[in-house]
Parts: structure tokens; C-alpha cells; sequence
């Protein structure tokens, strides 16, 4: 096979979040499966990519192509690793803009991105599969049915398009179709859903193949409170879709062989090593230095759907416990400036408002428990990186966290659950949680089968190779 992904971020190149995370780690694991097999990227080359990676950067050809009434082009870029060709799309007026989304035209930069794409593979060997992601790349799949789909060399290729969270549908006006997408208006009834152009919509009707990024998720996805408006669509291919959970690297996110945390640690002597790292970072943040005090955490966007607002209603109970409390992320900013104000107050509780990998890694190392209490939550790769490093996730039962935590009590618990999105039930679970901490030899004994949950993405890269190989048989 011969395949193909396509998507707006791919670490370690240029990554916002979980997105570029699983693009940076599955095809790796295709490749080592597949030996024999062609794996390619392709992706914006960004400004925001690093030099040390532009060094890497090899000239393969420049592409013309025609969008709309604009005749563009582009240099197509290569770096080869891990058994992986990574593509890259140079076009300076598109995506020399200091960051991967959020621009006013964002329509326009992505409509060029996938018609650049189809220029590329037209000019090149097609692939046998396109992997699409997100509303970003969801032109392409729409393009290959409509403008493209009387033409030869594209037509055998199949699409699978994965949804990492339906929230972001890719909506734009719908007097763009043509003049900014380049689609005949005859196509209007693809791209069109309540009263503008849907992207997401367009591409999970005109892609062979659906999938989301956990089963749960994928259930979910069938009833308005989680599919932002798409539950009718959603159920119109279910006979098309599944859902395939979310892995992680463990060759980046381990304590082994982790260099950013103080000090490396595996199952054998999790204890000490947790209790190390543990000291070390209560010192560099000016905490208790208390190896003793239970350390909760966070490392989360700071929107709606992630909790926050849960946390935020039971915050001065929580940090009267006897615990201290770290969160990192960033994101709105009336959560940015409540969790400062949180901050002032009391003296067990930081508040870190930035994206900062390295010190992500060194809390993870650190923490004791892991909060994630989302409202809706595709997959989540969160949880499954605290547990990697021995920090137990306290979690709600919902999409793939549901699919990835045991709850405590149940056989082969790996962490904490609650089911309804409800703070007082937050902060009851957590403090269930702080009770079997009190008991060292239970939750010792939890913190282990924490680690030793198997996240890896082999088993994830199966079942796409799975998909793959049965689009590619059907006619």
C-alpha cells in the first residue's frame, strides 16, 4: 500500500494540541508494521517550524494549480524519518502567519492547502489511501468526489477521514463555495448544512470511510449533546464509521527515557522515583517540599468543554484539603484570570498559564493524580500520558477517557471515575481518591497497574492498517 496523510499539524514540526500528537506517532507505527508499504505526510510548512528541521528540508518540485479565479502555486518540500516521507507545502502568503490557525481567511489557506495536495499527487504516484484529519483537511475528500471525480489517475484512491473532535466543523459562508472553494454550485447540497458551508459535513458524506478517535466517542457522536449539531449526519453513515482509540508514544512519553523530568524512573522503583521528582519540582515552584502531601494536577486547555468551570465551583473547598494543587495550560481568558486570582489566595495551588512541553513532562512526573473532568472528550491522550508515568487519572466517564479508565473497584482499575458532569461529584471522587492515598500499600499498589496500562499505538495502527487494507479491496 501506499498511504497517504494528510493533516493540518504533525509533531514535532507543528503541533497546537492532541492532533498533531497522533499524526506525529501513527504513521510511525504504520511504517514498522508495514515495512514494505509507502507512509507519507504532507502538511503546511509553517514559519513557526524550527530551523532545526528547516536544515533537514529537501527541495522536491514546484506545483501550479488553479483555485477558483486564483492561478497559485507552491514548492513542495521532503524530510525522511522513521520510515516516514514528510511532505511539506511552502506557500509564504498562506502560511507565513505566526501560527497554524485563527486567521481571517482560514478558509481560503485550507481550500488551497488540499488543492494543493491533489496538484502534488497528480503530479506524482497517487496514493491507495488518503488519510484525511479534521474540518482542515476536509476539502480534499469533498474535492475528490465532486471537481476531481471523473478524473482517471485520482479516482481508485480511497479516503478515510478521522474526526479528533467534531466541535471544530470548519463553518464558512455560503456565498464562498465558488469563488473561494472553486466548487460548481451544483455541488452546493454536499457542502451545505444549516445555513452555511460545513466542511466536517461535506467530508463524512464524501469520504469512503469515517472513523473518530475512541468507540465511545463514536456512540456519542449520534446525540446532539455531543456532535455540535451533526447527530443526523453521524447517523446517516453509521454504516460507514467506527471509532479506533488514540495511543501514545511511549518512546516520548515515558519516565524511562524522558530527559526533560528530574529523574528518569520505571515500574521497578516507581516509588522512589515519583518521590524524587516529586521534591524537585515542589522546590522549583516554591511548594511545601513535602513528599508526604498528596500533589493534584492539571494540565488542560482552559475552555468549557475541559472542565475548567467544574473546578473553578468547588476550588476553595478542594484547596482547603490538605494537598496542593498545580495547573498548566492556557486558554480563555476569564479562566486565565480566575485561576490567577485562585492563586493569590491561597499558597497550595499554582496556576501556570502557558504550553510549556518540558515542564508538562516534569509534572506528570511529579503528580500524584490526575484531573480531567471534560465535558465531552474524543479520545484524550492526557490521561494515558499521566498513567505512563505512574500519576493516577481521576477522570468522568465520557468518550475515551471512558474507554482507557477503569474506575477504582473494578477489576484491572487503573484510576478514578465519576459519571455525571457535576463539581460536588468532582470533588467527592477526588476525595475518595485523597482516602485511598492515605492507604500506602492500596495505592501503591494502584499507581502501578497505572503504569502498566498499555496505551501504545500497535494495537491502534492494526486497526487502521485493518481499514486500509479493506477500502482498498472494495470496488
Amino acid at each position: 500500500m501506499k498511504i497517504l496523510y494528510v493533516a493540518g499539524e504533525c509533531a514535532p514540526f507543528a503541533a497546537s494540541g492532541g492532533l498533531g500528537d497522533v499524526i506525529g506517532a501513527l504513521p510511525k507505527f504504520v511504517a514498522k508494521q508495514r515495512p514494505n508499504d509507502t507512509v507519507e505526510v504532507i502538511l503546511p510548512l509553517y514559519d513557526t517550524i524550527v530551523e532545526k528541521y528547516r536544515k533537514k528540508l529537501t527541495f522536491v518540485c514546484d506545483i501550479s494549480l488553479k483555485l477558483s479565479w486564483r492561478n497559485t502555486g507552491a514548492a513542495i518540500y521532503k524530510i525522511t524519518e522513521g520510515g516516514v516521507n514528510y511532505y511539506f507545502i511552502e506557500n509564504n502568503y498562506y502560511f507565513n502567519r505566526g501560527r497554524l490557525y485563527g486567521e481571517y481567511d482560514d478558509a481560503e489557506r485550507f481550500a488551497f492547502f488540499s488543492m494543493a495536495v491533489i496538484s502534488f499527487i497528480k503530479s506524482a504516484s497517487p496514493p491507495d489511501i488518503i488519510h484525511a484529519n479534521d474540518w482542515q483537511c476536509g476539502a480534499l475528500p469533498i474535492y475528490l468526489k465532486t471537481a476531481f471525480s471523473a478524473d482517471f489517475k485520482l479516482s481508485k484512491i480511497k479516503t478515510l477521514y478521522t474526526i479528533h473532535n467534531i466541535e471544530y466543523q470548519g463553518k464558512f459562508p455560503l456565498n464562498i463555495i465558488s469563488d473561494v472553494f472553486g466548487i460548481d454550485e451544483k455541488y452546493r447540497g454536499v457542502l451545505e448544512y444549516d445555513g452555511c458551508i460545513n466542511l466536517m459535513k461535506g467530508a463524512i458524506v464524501c469520504a469512503d470511510f469515517v472513523n473518530t478517535v475512541s468507540p465511545r466517542y463514536a456512540d456519542e457522536l449520534k446525540y446532539d449533546f455531543f456532535s455540535f449539531g451533526l447527530s443526523n449526519v453521524i447517523s446517516s453513515v453509521s454504516d460507514k464509521m467506527c471509532g479506533v482509540l488514540n495511543g501514545i508514544d511511549y518512546d516520548e512519553f515515558s519516565p524511562e527515557n524522558c530527559s526533560d523530568i528530574f529523574e528518569p524512573y520505571g515500574a521497578s522503583d516507581l516509588s522512589f522515583g515519583k518521590r524524587k521528582n516529586k521534591l524537585a519540582l515542589q522546590k522549583q515552584l516554591g511548594l511545601s517540599c513535602n513528599a508526604e502531601k498528596p500533589l493534584v494536577v492539571m494540565i488542560t486547555r482552559l475552555a468549557e468543554g475541559k472542565g475548567i468551570d467544574l473546578v473553578l465551583h468547588v476550588l476553595d473547598e478542594l484547596l482547603s484539603l490538605d494537598l496542593e494543587f498545580i495547573i498548566l495550560g492556557t486558554g480563555e481568558a476569564s479562566y486565565e484570570s480566575a485561576l490567577k486570582s485562585f492563586e493569590r489566595r491561597y499558597e497550595n495551588f499554582r496556576a501556570i498559564l502557558s504550553f510549556d512541553r518540558a515542564l508538562s513532562k516534569k509534572i506528570y512526573a511529579a503528580a500524584d493524580l490526575f484531573l480531567m473532568p471534560s465535558k465531552s472528550e474524543p479520545c484524550g491522550l492526557s490521561q494515558m500520558i499521566a498513567a505512563s508515568f505512574g500519576t493516577v487519572p481521576l477522570v468522568r466517564s465520557v468518550g475515551g477517557l471512558s474507554d482507557t479508565i477503569i474506575p477504582y473497584g473494578s477489576p484491572g482499575a487503573n484510576g478514578f471515575a465519576f459519571d455525571n458532569y457535576n463539581a460536588h461529584e468532582l470533588l467527592y471522587t477526588l476525595k475518595f481518591a485523597l482516602s485511598v492515598y492515605s492507604d500506602k500499600e492500596k495505592w501503591e499498589r494502584l499507581r502501578a497497574l497505572a503504569k502498566a496500562s498499555d496505551f501504545s499505538w500497535n494495537n491502534s495502527a492494526k486497526k487502521y492498517i485493518a481499514i486500509y487494507e479493506n477500502l482498498i479491496k472494495r470496488k
